[in-house]
């Protein structure tokens, strides 16, 4: 019989990937709406439901492919695929993060819809949708957009055009950079799609959705909404942007990348360029 230990459990709701999931506290931050107690709570609970939400669509994806899943060369270590967790436990694991997920949404309607969309979009993506070139990567982002909906229109906050904006270019940069990063891998381990992926097509997607970002990042900081609301703290981030995003393509063309959550937070660059944009967004002297 198959052990499964609290850790391989743990494993199994792969907890790092919830630092996707802290897009639903863009629209607060750029708010500036965090003294806003009540507010605030809602969109730690909306952040807490996407982590429930995500982690249960891992977990019944990778019950899905766990036959899959032990003939492949890295993907054969993960829990259910070694046998560490049993399919009935790691079901009734699913059960229980849909439960909580529920109780946390309890009387929110729209971000009931938003996290409904999400599980079906995913659960699309993996059994099918991911075959399909630039569908898949599409599809990605659109899990992106649907945690800052969470986080704007589903607790209150009206969505600013140019945060929506930024967010599906990054996220799309975010993907095809995924699909970059993937293609350093044996042809054991790839991913079928990547067939219809050249790499010279990844390379000019990459660069259009990173130019893309840049631009709409840079006009948003500049733009009359955003003084307004933040003054000149915003402009100053440009630099630090601009910075973050070329240190995560190289990174991306050395072969990492394949997993945004875990290397973002590997790269000390990275994470200085995010320590440096949060210390100037929060600056009082700008």
């Amino acid at each position: 019989m198959p052990s499964f230990p609290l850790f391989a459990l743990i494993r199994l709701m792969r907890p790092h990937q919830w630092l996707k999931n802290t897009f639903v506290f863009a629209g607060l931050v750029f708010s500036q709406a965090w003294q806003d107690g009540p507010l605030a709570w809602r969109v730690v609970q909306a952040f807490a439901a996407f982590c429930c939400f995500s982690s249960m669509v891992y977990i019944i994806n990778d019950w899905h492919d766990r036959a899959s899943d032990a003939l492949h060369p890295a993907k054969r270590h993960r829990p259910l695929a070694s046998g560490a967790v049993s399919a009935p436990a790691a079901l009734a694991l699913a059960g229980l993060l849909l439960v909580a997920g529920l109780l946390l949404v309890a009387g929110n309607r729209t971000l009931l819809v938003v996290l409904v969309l999400y599980v079906l979009l995913n659960l699309a993506y993996s059994w099918r949708l991911k075959q399909v070139p630039v569908v898949d990567v599409s599809i990605i982002a659109t899990g992106f957009m649907l945690r800052l909906l969470a986080g704007t229109l589903a607790v209150g906050i009206p969505p600013s055009r140019w945060l929506l904006l930024t967010g599906i270019f990054l996220t799309l940069f975010l993907g095809f950079c995924k699909r970059k990063a993937e293609s350093f891998q044996d042809e054991a381990s790839q991913r079928a799609v990547l067939a219809h992926y050249p790499a010279a097509l990844l390379d000019t997607f990459i660069a259009v959705t990173m130019t893309a970002t840049l631009t709409t990042y840079s006009l948003f900081a500049t733009s009359p909404e955003a003084q307004l609301q933040h003054g000149e703290r915003l402009l100053y981030t440009v630099p630090v942007v601009i910075f973050g995003m070329l240190r995560y393509t190289y990174q991306v063309h050395r072969g990492c990348g394949e997993d945004v959550a875990r290397d973002l937070l590997r790269d000390p660059w990275i994470l200085a360029a995010g320590a440096l944009w949060l210390l100037l967004f929060l600056s009082p002297w700008l």
